[in-house]
């Protein structure tokens, strides 16, 4: 199918077409961005004379896949930032050469800034303090942790944000130290968003390209997602900046797949005063909720849960601030998307959403971002409450070594609990935090149903899913999560023709085997966005 169709209606058929409602039509019919009838494919021609062929072969067709919680403006920087990945620096000093190369074109005072730096996979010294500071002396010198929860930060950098040795640690964050009480320059939770993402009412310390630099960069992250077979995606955190960053690109046309935002708590007020709340704007660009962060990572250690050596890891909010924070929003007629990973979080939220469900009762289906520590009575809470948890798909096999490391084994087992959610009756998304995690949703559907880690164990077999509940969890259960159910997930009369065009079937593929399915083209309201051929 062309940019722009020849006919009004395209009839589209395969040799496998899965619209996940519970048929298995030979074809498809598409008018506008819509799908308008299903059946055969002689049928489909002759109820519409003249429309247009697409006929695929013998490839197999999926609704397309919905990432309802990734952070694409999160690498929208228009090349602002240095790859630090263990890819592109696998040592300290490879992270420090590459960092003093962008100091050397950096005017002096400039900020320099690396991000995607994983120190589980970045072999020699620690980045910390001392690192950075041996980079430039002219420069305020940034790392971010791959997590986006922690970074480290040379003295310079630690002066910008006005932290200096002796100081407490903020509220909800902690600052690192070396054994004699100096600050070291590594920064958790708020002691990094707050000093220079702009959060708690700072000014933001880090620029910003220019608007032309980031919708092209954000051109290209969403073209890598469409690589990917994603139609959809839910921006887990966005700023003032972000959502214009994305008004610009919906207006220039530079939208390939479908977002909706989860705006920062912090700039909800303003939103309110305009009257804006979920689901204002268009089946392109959607305000889909508001979005609050309760404890750490569970990939770092930092969540808030309960172990078998006691409680630990760092509540970023304190009760009062969860509380006010989740009234403020509800009574508002918005959706909540709150951040917790760990059971202590987890609990803190559930107990403030159903207490402001009881005081004031709203139609309102609020979400718990990952939820990863969620036995099956807080389940049972969830799906009284009609919180819809959203949990990360590919974590157990990309992250399942350090949720052992972190955790150990028996709760590790149980995180990211898919099995938990479908046995409750919960409908579950599919998400994948990306960069925090792997992008690749036939990944996800392969961790989902193999739970095998990177390293060949398996971690947690009850909580296996099924083929299907994994593409339906990437479908059905994401479009749920953000509302849109009634347009999204399925490709059936009345639902958004947006769809993915696979080499093999998902649902007939050893689930070991999932992850190297290929993409052969994504297709968005009924346009091709992406091919494979077009890559070449």
């Amino acid at each position: 199918m062309p940019a722009h169709r020849a006919a009004p209606v395209a009839v589209v058929r395969a040799d496998t077409v899965h619209p996940l409602d519970g048929t298995a039509p030979e074809a498809f019919a598409v008018l506008g961005e819509t799908v308008v009838a299903t059946g055969g494919w002689d049928d489909l021609h002759a109820r519409f004379p003249g429309a247009e062929a697409v006929d695929l072969g013998a490839v197999t067709v999926v609704p397309g896949l919905n990432d309802a919680h990734a952070h694409p403006s999160l690498l929208a920087d228009g090349g602002r930032y240095v790859d630090l990945g263990p890819a592109a620096t696998p040592t300290s000093d490879d992270v420090r050469a590459a960092l003093a190369a962008r100091a050397a074109t950096t005017p002096p005072g400039g900020w320099v800034v690396g991000h995607n730096y994983d120190p589980a996979l970045t072999t020699g010294a620690p980045v910390d303090r001392d690192l950075l500071d041996s980079v430039s002396t002219e420069h305020p010198v940034l790392v971010i942790h791959y997590s986006y929860h922690t970074a480290a930060a040379g003295s310079l950098a630690l002066s910008a944000a006005g932290y200096h040795d002796g100081d407490p640690d903020p509220a909800g964050g902690e600052l690192g130290r070396d054994g004699a009480g100096r600050l070291d320059g590594v920064l958790q939770e708020r002691a990094w968003a707050e000093g220079y993402l702009g959060h708690g009412g700072r000014a933001p310390l880090l620029p910003l390209p220019g608007p032309g630099d980031r919708v092209d960069s954000l051109a290209r992250m969403l073209t890598r997602m469409n690589a990917a077979g994603l139609t959809s995606v839910c921006d887990a955190m966005v700023h003032p900046a972000d959502w214009r960053l994305y008004q610009e690109a919906h207006a220039a046309g530079r939208l390939t797949a479908r977002v909706g935002m989860l705006l920062w708590y912090e700039f909800f007020e303003h939103a309110a005063d305009l009257g804006l709340s979920t689901g204002f704007g268009d089946p392109w660009l959607r305000f889909s909720g508001v979005k609050m962060m309760t404890d750490g990572a569970s990939s770092g250690g930092t969540c808030l849960c309960s172990t078998a050596g006691g409680d630990r890891g760092i509540q970023v909010m304190a009760d009062d601030e969860i509380a006010a924070a989740v009234e403020t929003v509800h009574r508002a007629g918005s959706t909540l998307a709150v951040h917790a990973n760990g059971d202590l979080a987890i609990g803190k939220v559930l107990d403030a959403i159903e207490d402001v469900r009881r005081r004031h009762p709203r139609t309102l289906r609020h979400r718990i971002e990952h939820c990863t520590m969620t036995d099956p009575a807080t389940a049972a809470r969830l799906r009284a409450a009609d919180v819809v948890p959203v949990p990360f798909g590919a974590f157990p096999h990309h992250h399942g070594a350090r949720f052992v490391e972190h955790y150990g084994p028996e709760v590790a087992a149980d995180m990211c609990p898919h099995r938990t959610f479908l046995d409750a009756g919960i409908v579950v998304p599919g998400s994948s935090d990306y960069p925090c995690g792997p992008l690749e949703p036939l990944l996800a559907l392969q961790s989902m149903t193999t739970r095998r880690v990177q390293d060949g164990t398996v971690l947690g077999a009850d909580q296996r899913v099924t083929a299907l509940e994994a593409l339906t969890a990437y479908t059905v259960g994401s479009a749920y999560a953000s509302g849109e159910e009634a347009v999204k997930g399925r490709l059936t009369p009345g639902q958004l023709a947006d769809f993915v065009v696979l080499d093999a079937d998902p649902l007939a593929t050893d689930p070991e085997d999932l992850a190297a399915i290929a993409v052969r083209s994504t297709w968005v309201g009924g346009r091709r966005v992406w091919s494979a051929e077009e890559e070449r």
